[in-house]
Formats: C-alpha cells, sequence, structure tokens
C-alpha cells in the first residue's frame, strides 16, 4: 500500500475545486486536480468529510455519518447522462470563483436535481435503473433510513428529530411505515442523490487510483445530534429514554488555548450499549468510509482511549469529567473484520501515554504539524529532529490553521526571527516553500500541504477558524492557479526528498 511508503500529497476539500456551478464538484474539476497531482509527483489527495452538511456548511456536522453531500454532484454528467439539458446548465446565475456562496448553490443546485430526477423516473436508461436497484439493494442498511429521515426532515421544516410527533420520533414501526407510504416520492429522491452521489465518486475514486493517487479521507468521532444516526441508532448515544434530549455532551476540557473549554454539544456514545452490539454500527461506518477513501484521519482520535463527558445543562465544558472508552477492544474487532486497518490518529492537543499506548499498538500514524513547531523550546515534539518515527503525518498546517503565509504574517518579530533561525534562512520562494521543504526533508513517511500553502495564499485563503460558526468552508481556488511551473517545481521538491512513488 503507497500509504507505508515515503510520500506527499494535497489536502483540498472538493467544494474548494474549481466549477462554474458555485462550488467544486465531481465533474471536470476534480479530474483536472487529480491530474494535477500526478504531474507534480503526489500520490495523497486528503479530503475533509463527504457527508450531507446542514447548517453552518461544516463537513463535521452531517446529517448522516455514510451518506454524501448531494451540492457535490455534477451537473455536467448530470447532462452527459441526458437527464438534464443544455438549457438547463445555461439557466445558472453568475457564481464568485473564489469562495462558495452556500445559499445561492443550494437555492440553483437542488432544482435541477430534482428535474433530473423526474427524468430519470420517466425516461432513465435502462442500464441506469439496473444500477439504481443495485445501489438501493447493497446499501439498504443505511440508506432506507437515511432517505425517510431527510424527507421528514423537509416535511417537518427542517425541525430536529426530537420535535418530530412522538411516535416517528421513537421509530414506532407503524409509524415507520405509514410515513414511508406518505413520503415515497421525497424518499425516491434521496436515494436518487446517493446514487448519483456514490458512482460519481467512485469514478472520482477509480481514476485517482488508476493514476497511483489513493484519497486520504476523514472520519470525525462524534455525529452530529441532529442526523439520522442518532435518530436511528439512539441506544448507543447517551439520550434521555423520555425526552431524547442529550443527557452528556462532547467536548474538550479548559486548556491552554481555552480557559472554559471546548463544549461541541454532540451527544457522546454509551460505550457499553455499542460494546454490547458488538461494535456493529463503527464496523458499518468503517466499511461504508473505505468504499469511498483509501486511508482515513480519525478525528478526535483520543476519544477511544477516554473522552470527555459534560452534562446537560451546562454551557462550558469546565464540568465534565474523563470517561474511559473502549479503543483497543473496538479496534481488535474492527481488525478481525478489515484486516490491516489503513488509519491515521489525529493526535493532536494534550494526549497521554495512554492514547500514545493505543496509537502506536495499532501501528496507526500519527500528525506532526508544522506551525505548532515553533511556538515553546527544543523540546517541542512538532520539531523536526524529534521526530522519533517515521510513521507519521507531517503537515504545513490543516485544514483548522491559517495558511503557512497567514500563520507567519502574525508571528511577533522574535517569533519569525525563531523560524528563521531554524531553518538557516527563509527561502527566496517565500515562507510557504520553506515549510513545505522542511516537511518534505523530514523522516515522517507522508507530508501533506493544503492547496493554499502550494499557492502561498494569506489569511483570506483559510478554509476553517475553530469557534466561529460564520465564514468557513468556503474557499475555492481557480482553473488557472495550478500552472506548469508549480507543478514542476512541487515535483523537483517531491524528487529531491525522496518522495516520489513508483507502483
Amino acid at each position: 500500500m503507497t500509504f507505508q511508503k515515503r510520500a506527499s500529497g494535497i489536502l483540498l476539500h472538493p467544494t474548494s475545486l474549481p466549477s462554474r456551478f458555485g462550488i467544486g464538484d465531481l465533474g471536470e474539476g476534480a479530474y483536472r486536480f487529480i491530474d494535477f497531482l500526478v504531474e507534480s509527483g503526489q500520490n495523497l489527495w486528503q479530503i475533509l468529510p463527504l457527508g450531507p452538511t446542514g447548517y453552518g456548511n461544516s463537513p463535521y456536522l452531517c446529517y448522516s455519518a455514510l451518506a454524501g453531500n448531494p451540492v457535490l454532484i455534477s451537473p455536467d454528467i448530470l447532462y452527459g447522462d441526458g437527464l438534464v439539458t443544455e438549457e438547463d446548465l445555461n439557466d445558472f446565475p453568475e457564481f464568485p470563483t473564489d469562495y462558495v456562496d452556500f445559499d445561492l448553490v443550494i437555492k440553483t443546485k437542488l432544482p435541477l436535481f430534482k428535474k433530473a430526477c423526474e427524468t430519470f423516473k420517466n425516461s432513465g436508461s435502462e442500464q441506469l435503473w439496473q444500477q439504481f436497484h443495485e445501489f438501493c439493494s447493497v446499501y439498504s442498511y443505511w440508506l432506507d433510513d437515511y432517505a425517510l429521515f431527510m424527507s421528514l426532515h423537509e416535511h417537518y421544516r427542517d425541525q430536529g428529530w426530537h420535535q418530530w410527533e412522538p411516535d416517528i420520533a421513537r421509530r414506532k414501526p407503524e409509524a415507520i411505515q405509514a410515513w414511508t407510504e406518505k413520503l415515497g416520492e421525497p424518499i425516491f429522491y434521496q436515494k436518487f442523490l446517493q446514487f448519483e452521489f456514490f458512482r460519481q465518486w467512485q469514478d472520482v475514486k477509480t481514476y485517482a487510483n488508476e493514476r497511483n493517487v489513493q484519497i486520504f479521507g476523514d472520519i470525525p468521532i462524534y455525529v452530529a445530534y441532529d442526523s439520522v444516526d442518532v435518530w436511528a441508532h439512539s441506544d448507543i448515544f447517551c439520550l434521555d429514554e423520555e425526552t431524547f434530549e442529550i443527557e452528556s455532551m462532547a467536548g474538550v476540557p479548559p486548556d491552554y488555548f481555552s480557559a472554559t473549554g471546548q463544549l461541541w454539544g454532540n451527544p457522546v456514545y454509551n460505550w457499553e450499549q455499542v460494546e454490547k452490539n458488538d461494535f456493529k454500527w463503527w464496523i458499518q461506518r468503517f466499511k461504508a468510509i473505505l468504499e469511498y477513501v483509501d486511508v482515513v484521519r480519525i478525528d478526535h482520535f483520543r476519544g477511544f482511549e477516554s473522552y470527555w463527558a459534560v452534562p446537560k445543562g451546562e454551557t462550558t465544558a469546565m464540568n465534565g469529567e474523563w470517561v474511559e472508552a473502549p479503543g483497543a477492544k473496538f479496534f481488535a474487532r474492527l481488525q478481525e473484520e478489515l484486516g490491516d486497518l489503513p488509519i491515521v490518529a489525529e493526535d493532536l492537543g494534550v494526549i497521554t501515554t495512554e492514547v500514545e499506548a493505543l496509537r502506536d499498538g495499532f501501528n496507526f500514524p500519527g500528525m506532526k504539524i508544522l506551525q505548532f513547531a515553533f511556538d515553546s523550546d527544543r523540546a517541542n515534539p512538532f520539531l523536526p529532529y524529534n521526530y522519533v518515527d517515521r510513521n507519521c503525518v507531517v503537515y504545513t498546517g490543516t485544514h483548522d490553521n491559517n495558511t503557512t503565509v497567514g500563520w507567519f504574517s502574525e508571528r511577533t518579530f522574535e517569533e519569525q526571527t525563531r523560524v528563521g533561525n531554524y531553518l538557516g534562512c527563509i527561502c527566496s520562494e517565500g515562507i510557504h516553500w520553506s515549510l513545505i521543504r522542511l516537511a518534505m526533508g523530514s523522516v515522517a513517511n507522508q507530508a501533506v500541504f493544503p492547496l493554499q500553502d502550494i499557492l502561498g495564499l494569506g489569511s483570506a485563503a483559510r478554509m476553517n477558524t475553530p469557534s466561529f460558526a460564520d465564514g468557513n468552508w468556503g474557499w475555492r481556488y481557480r482553473f488557472e492557479m495550478l500552472t506548469p511551473d508549480l507543478s514542476n517545481h512541487l515535483k523537483m521538491l517531491t524528487q529531491l526528498y525522496g518522495r516520489i512513488v513508483y507502483e
């Protein structure tokens, strides 16, 4: 597997791809980006979670842990399949080219998808119908619940599932049957969207894999409260049995960065029940995501060893407690089912020896962030000379960090001097290429860079600022930014530091 070899790649969520439809999608932009990766000698394309997003457009708060985000569906591919007309595609407004206007995208794309669904229903080809039936059959274990959930969500005008009529909120069998019959048309539409997403994504993944590029995905440990996962599997979450209110919320305790901690608000798992169920839901979740990606990063990995649980009613994370989780039992069980696990542990923040033991016991690579390397003394574990193991992934920064150019511009003169002294000098190409070189030359098996750092962009191109609800996830690049000179320079560095992988 490529991931065991010395390699490098680029972090870019598909929404950031160029497209004339206001948001990156699974059409031409995705294929051209893969071509750029190949031309640049890169073997990894890291993405964020692919699920259907809700309020705030965060890929870490989705309506489903297993479904795909319909806004990524390419209208051009729908046109190629005869499901929409050229006139339909010319009826789009002029979108911003450098960021996503999510509201405008949803307003214009979803009516087109409904028209495509009607065309498919009335005159879809026999081959397409056969593929659709096969998809619905193979993935019925999550698709049926998801399609009903999203249809109910629309029916109840986006109210959370715990606010629905009691019988359907509690998933009584007679209510499930009645609503499934009543909402037959929207349920079909939701299944059609997932079918289109899945087949378009699989074509992109196949194209990448055939060119020796692996898809490096992301799985958040927690799921959104208002999700099909919590509605359909309420027994494995810490909820009040009568009201379905969250009994225990996820977060992290007070630390150097926040005096009150971080209260995320997701329900934590009832791990006792998860274990009684033989970890079935979690195993299905990993099986499903490994059909979308080749390698998966577990966000907040430490939560599998112990997690911070905050009682309901609290407004900060201060009054929580650490609760032990059966991570070793789970990963052993997962290994029984899936064999060698292509998992990367997001082990950032305050990590204990027990968490390190869990990570190392299963030989999971951890993460190293260069932007964190210069804010303390010489023992800083993110400084490359302190990497004690090659089995890790080094980043200039992640989607939660500022761009490298933006980060450096915000450093004090003393801090900038410290960075420059470590590097010997900041190369004439800029601080972004200096840190890219530093990562490339490290012993870490993998080196990954946000595309914003490859392009040398400032803070305006930042993907996400944690703790800020608005203004995130919208950055996009333009086709003309990925020049042959950029590709050649990146490939030169990749060869120089021994990261070209040939199968």
